[in-house]
């Protein structure tokens, strides 16, 4: 079970607080270093300093960190356009030396997109779709070759499809909860799935969706890997249990019933039915980023029984 660190910048967190946690990723042990993509806190917090760009943070982590993993939790395709976006993500990808993922989603809250005046079009799944279609299709196509593309919402023409990403490769993430359409566009494009914030049960039904999904396309189910998201609040005891859930203004009931929260025994036997429903990854949402004694925790007594 791979375990990987997921962050949410845009509740208040600057590039110096990333960098930090990204190191103790690496120096810890784990596998990723994921963020969120958004410019526009969430809740009641107050957000300061302010948003960070999720590819600007991963171009610096990429030239500052040796070996984990890096991408997002999901690039929202509302922010820029498939062409400039594949080659942000190829260009950070030749910066880390190959180890860039692409988790990319349709793009969901209305909010930010009027607080910084991004359009934010009805039709973001059918966009999502040929935004899919465009960046996968950039990087594959052949050095000295050129790639077009005539959608509904864009047009490619004769495009050299430069840069080439250092991987031959870049691994794709679609997510969601959708059941028809987030499964066939994962069965298509995905070489991972991921269940974000659901239930075991919900993502046993979903990973069989994909699966089926991807046969239809072509593929063999076991072609993707299968993944969930999900918070992360681990303590010694009770006592700190408590404090790390106030920290990030939760209740321990909800987050037991909705995360990963508790002793690290209890933590690891929920991971367990997470991974007898099909789960071979998990992405822990941190949202207190400056309790890096939280990741130490994790490491000793989580990921070290699950290596």
């Amino acid at each position: 079970m791979d375990l990987r660190i997921f962050t949410e910048p845009q509740q208040g967190a600057t590039y110096d607080t990333l960098l930090s946690v990204a190191k103790a990723t690496e120096d810890l042990g784990f596998d990723a270093f994921f963020r969120s993509d958004h410019y526009l806190r969430m809740g009641s917090v107050d957000g300061l300093p302010g948003p960070t760009d999720a590819w600007i943070t991963l171009a610096g982590l990429a030239r500052e960190t040796k070996r984990i993993r890096l991408g997002t939790l999901m690039t929202a395709g509302t922010f820029r356009l498939p062409g400039v976006l594949a080659i942000q993500v190829a260009q950070v990808d030749q910066m880390s030396g190959g180890r860039v993922e692409l988790g990319l989603g349709a793009g969901w809250f209305e909010e930010e997109h009027k607080a910084y005046g991004i359009p934010f079009p009805k039709e973001k799944f059918a966009r999502l779709e040929e935004q899919l279609a465009i960046v996968t299709g950039l990087w594959a196509t052949e050095v000295g070759k050129t790639f077009s593309y005539e959608g509904t919402y864009y047009q490619l023409t004769d495009s050299p499809a430069l840069p080439k990403p250092a991987q031959a490769k870049v691994p794709v993430l679609i997510g969601g909860h959708g059941a028809s359409r987030t499964p066939r566009l994962a069965g298509q494009y995905a070489d991972e799935f991921n269940m974000p914030f659901a239930s075991i049960e919900d993502s046993e039904r979903q990973f069989g969706r994909v699966r089926a999904a991807a046969e239809e396309a072509g593929r063999r189910g076991d072609d993707l890997v299968y993944s969930n998201a999900l918070v992360v609040c681990v303590g010694k005891d009770d006592a700190e249990v408590a404090r790390r859930a106030a920290a990030i203004g939760r209740q321990v009931d909800e987050l037991k019933a909705n995360g990963l929260a508790g002793s690290p025994a209890e933590v690891v036997d929920r991971i367990g039915r997470y991974q007898a429903a099909g789960s071979q990854r998990i992405y822990l949402q941190v949202l207190d980023l400056d309790d890096l004694d939280h990741l130490e925790l994790i490491s000793a007594q989580v990921r070290s029984q699950l290596s």
